[in-house]
């Protein structure tokens, strides 16, 4: 996957997709949040997203189930590694300084981050 953005709008629909794994039309509707966009604006956003290679979906007559075809996980990496590039010169050692120094983190968390790297470190 090579780095894509999402509008919020798609975002909003890519969750619904992740959520759902395959949906049609109306289920989409159905679990948009208020306010509701019009179906043609769905429809031009899942075209786009088609595009993108983010969307796919099976045809049954003339209803369509969408899927998503990128993994959560998968395009969550993609955003951080872009934004460790953008921001931080790809250096995830200046994104971690940053990260614990100005997110107020407890000490309890800065330990689970410890023990989470800890952890990384003996695979």
């Amino acid at each position: 996957m090579k780095d894509i953005k999402l509008t919020d709008a798609e975002k909003v629909l890519m969750e619904i997709l992740w959520e759902n794994k395959k949906v049609f039309m109306k289920d989409i509707l159905e679990a948009y949040p208020e306010p509701k966009p019009a179906a043609t604006t769905i429809a031009t956003l899942l075209k786009r997203m088609q595009n993108k290679d983010l969307v796919g979906y099976q045809l049954y007559g003339n209803s369509r189930e969408y899927y998503p075809k990128v993994e959560k996980g998968e395009y969550f990496k993609e955003e951080m590694t872009s934004m460790i590039d953008r921001f931080f010169n790809s250096s995830v050692t200046q994104f971690a300084s940053f990260f614990t120094s100005n997110s107020k983190l407890s000490q309890k968390q800065l330990k689970e981050l410890r023990d989470i790297i800890d952890e990384q470190i003996k695979e």
